[in-house]
Order: C-alpha cells, then sequence, then structure tokens
C-alpha cells in the first residue's frame, strides 16, 4: 500500500496557520497591591467576586419606568431569580430574526448611547430585539476589576436565546458593546458559538490605562459569521488590535466574517449620525449572510 497518497503534500501543509505563533496570555503590567495573573489564572471560573446586586436593583428602577419603545421583560434564571430586558418586536410582517443586545460596562439595557439606538434601529430595520441588562460594579470598576464577574453573563446571554427559542426564532444574532463584549468573547471562550447564527463585536478590545485584554478573543475558533465593528476615533486599544483580530478571525476562514470601521464615530457613538450609521452597518451585513 502506497501510504504517501493518503497523506498531504508539502504545499497543502505549508497552507495550514501556525497556531504556535496564536497570541498566549499576554503579559500583564504589575498593578500596585493587585496581583494580576490572578485574573488569567482564574479566568471564566466563579471566585468570591460577585456584581454589585443592589446597583443593578437600583438602576432598574430608576429606567423601568421610563421604557417607551419596546416592553420590559424580565428573563428567568436559576435559582429563582431574574434578569430585567427590553423587547421590541419588529413591525414588519416577516421579521428577519432576532437580536440579543448587550451593554458596555457600567451601564444599562436602555443606554441612550449605542444601545438604544440600536435595539430601536434594528427593530426598525425588521429585527425583533431584545436588550439585556448585564452585570454591573461600582462606578470606579475598572476592566481588571470586571473580569471576574463574566461568568455572570454567560446565564443571561442563554436566558436571551431561551428567550427567542420559545418563540419559535431561530436567527438569532448577539450583538455586543465594549465590555458587554469582553462578555460575549467569554462565553465563546467557554461555550462556543452554536446557539447562534451570528455575532457583531463593537468597539472590541476597551480597557482601561495600563490595563490589557486578560486572554485572547476566540475569534480564530469561533464557526459563524463575525461582524468587527468599530468607530474611527474608538479608544486607542480598541483601534490598536484591530489588526490582530482581524487576522484571529481569518484564521477561521469564514468568508462571510468582516471588519467595518464607521467614519467620524467614537466609542460611545454620539457623534452626529454615526450612531444611525451603525445601525446601517450591521443591518447591511447582516442582511447578506446567508
Amino acid at each position: 500500500m502506497n501510504v504517501s497518497a493518503f497523506l498531504p503534500s508539502i504545499d497543502k501543509l505549508s497552507s495550514f496557520p501556525d497556531f504556535s505563533q496564536l497570541p498566549k496570555f499576554p503579559e500583564l503590567p504589575k498593578l500596585e497591591g493587585f496581583d494580576t495573573t490572578s485574573l488569567q489564572k482564574l479566568y471564566n471560573q466563579f471566585t468570591e467576586v460577585k456584581p454589585d446586586y443592589a446597583r443593578e436593583v437600583r438602576m432598574i428602577g430608576e429606567i423601568e419606568e421610563a421604557v417607551m419603545d419596546g416592553d420590559v421583560e424580565y428573563l428567568p434564571l436559576s435559582n429563582d431569580k431574574e434578569v430585567f430586558s427590553i423587547y421590541m418586536e419588529a413591525d414588519v410582517e416577516n421579521p428577519k430574526g432576532g437580536v440579543i443586545v448587550l451593554h458596555s460596562r457600567g451601564y444599562h439595557a436602555n443606554w441612550e448611547s449605542t444601545i438604544k439606538p440600536l435595539r430601536i434601529g434594528l427593530a426598525d430595520k425588521g429585527w425583533h430585539s431584545l436588550s439585556v441588562q448585564m452585570p454591573v460594579l461600582d462606578k470606579q470598576a475598572t476592566y481588571y476589576d470586571y473580569v471576574p464577574i463574566f461568568p455572570y453573563a454567560h446565564e443571561r446571554i442563554d436566558a436571551a436565546i431561551e428567550f427567542y427559542e420559545q418563540r419559535g426564532i431561530d436567527n438569532v444574532i448577539l450583538i455586543a458593546h465594549g465590555c458587554g463584549a469582553h462578555m460575549a468573547m467569554s462565553y465563546f471562550d467557554k461555550y462556543g458559538d452554536d446557539k447562534i447564527k451570528a455575532y457583531v463585536g463593537i468597539g472590541m478590545g476597551a480597557t482601561d490605562y495600563k490595563q490589557k485584554v486578560i486572554k485572547r478573543m476566540p475569534l480564530d475558533i469561533m464557526l459563524k459569521p463575525v461582524l468587527d465593528v468599530y468607530g474611527e476615533k474608538d479608544f486607542s486599544g480598541v483601534k490598536r488590535s484591530a489588526e490582530e483580530r482581524k487576522w484571529l478571525m481569518s484564521l477561521a476562514n469564514n468568508n462571510q466574517s468582516d471588519q467595518k470601521v464607521i467614519a467620524n464615530a467614537d466609542h460611545y457613538y454620539k457623534e452626529g449620525d454615526t450612531a444611525n450609521d451603525l445601525v446601517l452597518t450591521i443591518n447591511q451585513w447582516l442582511s447578506a449572510l446567508d
């Protein structure tokens, strides 16, 4: 038997990516009084650090009565708990599917910048939208403070997916901004992306001064299409890591994945009509998917 006939040629082997070059856990800058490497050792594990549930309750109390576009929904979690969300049905005969929107660090599901324009704008474009409250900490908390509570976001993402499944909606898209994108990456790192049809990350890689992303984003192992979108005037860390994110996406070899830059936009899409440009960009990309 000619065994060599069953082996790939040298040319084909040379086309495989060199996984030895994949970014490992980054070398983290030391912070006075805090062991930064502990964040890597315990990444995606539950620790003694818990979200600030009292602050979350206060925030919800302040915004719940102000929700005018959409309906408040409390999604069931384990241990008889619930999570606040805002659902808005697409007012069209044939909805395109359902989007789940995750807000950034320390904000809420009806945040005026980025999140509210997204959930309303995409509903106007024919998508059901569900904006979900993410875990929060106190106002002074940084990216490193938030890393230990990422696992608390996983159950909320699953609850949102289940919300659509119960309604017979299987074209589910996860859209996450800022720290919400970090939480989404944490979810995909642990569970994969088989429960959704596509992922949109907005302003991915945002951290705080002298802080680095704890673990490389699992964009190279995602099976579903990914849209990486950020602002022309986004945070320096988001723009600086754009090439690395693009390279990781290329390793996944999904020709529907893409990276887009929104002209004149900052991280929060407050400038001019940039929030609307964000909605148009996302809707155009989603509508072109198979």
